[in-house]
């Protein structure tokens, strides 16, 4: 079995160019091959022997990651990418533009476990975690299509990235490092649905990144209905975990809450939210629900939604109201590849 060459950090890499016999400074190039002029072959590295690029080929493999379909939105620009990996699974990807510079939400397994009830994703459960380069690929072949620099990343598409949690951090380190794309921390956001151990372990990490759990309920009741993840932990538990991410790294949590019409919307639960985001240094985001077919979850009105929003801002919380992206494609998360598997079921 041949190893996959782009999961290795730089100074990994670095041990094993020395350890096929070759100079260190090797590395350097290869590294840069990889992920900065992001080759998909060996032979596409020009400045190395072909001695070299002979014994590469025989030792490892840049696993492929090709693109299957592209959606792109009329009204925003948004492009939505279907991916099919070497063993033929399909993850997605999604490209925002703002004007702050291009963000890229891409997925870290291919489906998820997790069972959110008003999630696409999750419906057909976990076929299988993404590698480290199988996330990082998602990024290189949209900035490869595209010919434009990514500047921020959210591992928020299919799957639960801190249930990946060894995959999650090698990307990371990869991702981050000034040999390669180089994207500051500070640009990166990771979503979890709430595993207090996994929290708490990455809090230890020290990264810059910015930490989002999916909250979805105000309180523990309303959120074991949404999120089988809440059996496990009690709310009282992720939110003590959230505090400690923002004490061991000085990076204030954002709240992501689906507001679902009737389910989570109400004025109660505004009341609820500020009772236990009110004293803590976080943002909250309120996302209308992306209805999908499988579930009966509706959107709020525009005026349920900003009534809700106010009635949290004149409390003092941080909010928004996060701009719907691809409305007109399959915006939410899971929804492409899960057309695509049951059109390739039948």
């Amino acid at each position: 079995m041949k190893k996959d060459i782009r999961a290795y950090t730089y100074e990994q890499l670095q041990q094993e160019i020395e350890a096929l016999g070759e100079k260190k400074f090797r590395a350097k190039q290869i590294y840069e091959w990889l992920h900065v002029k992001l080759a998909s072959h060996f032979f596409e590295m020009t400045n190395l022997s072909k001695t070299l690029r002979e014994k590469l080929e025989e030792n490892y493999s840049i696993l492929p990651v090709e693109m299957l379909e592209r959606q792109i939105s009329k009204i925003d620009g948004t492009n939505k990418f279907l991916f099919r990996l070497y063993d033929g699974n399909v993850v997605e990807s999604v490209l925002m533009r703002y004007k702050h510079g291009n963000s890229v939400c891409i997925s870290s397994q291919v489906g998820c476990r997790m069972g959110c009830k008003f999630c696409a994703s999750t419906i057909g459960g976990l076929e299988r975690n993404l590698s480290a380069s199988e996330m990082l690929a998602q990024i290189y072949q949209i900035q490869k299509l595209t010919g434009e620099r990514v500047s921020n990343v959210v591992v928020m598409g299919t799957g639960e990235p801190l249930d990946n949690y060894e995959q999650l951090v090698l990307f990371l380190q990869i991702l981050t490092d000034e040999h390669g794309l180089n994207i500051s921390q500070r640009n990166i956001t990771v979503s979890t649905c709430g595993i207090v151990p996994k929290i708490l372990e990455l809090a230890k990490e020290h990264f810059q990144i910015t930490l989002a759990l999916s909250l979805h309920g105000s309180n523990q009741i309303k959120r074991k209905q949404l999120m089988p993840i809440a059996n496990k932990y009690d709310l009282s538990e992720v939110l003590e975990a959230c505090d400690t991410y923002f004490k061991e790294t000085g990076r204030r949590v954002t709240f992501e809450y689906s507001l679902v019409q009737g389910v989570n919307d109400t004025m109660e639960d505004a009341k609820e939210l500020v009772e236990i985001l009110g004293s803590r240094n976080c943002h909250l985001n309120l996302i209308p629900v992306n209805p999908i077919k499988e579930r009966e979850y509706k959107q709020p009105t525009r005026k349920n939604a900003l009534e809700f929003k106010n009635k949290l801002e004149k409390s003092g919380i941080n909010v928004t109201i996060r701009r719907e992206m691809g409305a007109d494609i399959d915006g939410a998360c899971g929804q492409l590849r899960r057309r695509y598997v049951k059109t390739n079921q039948e």
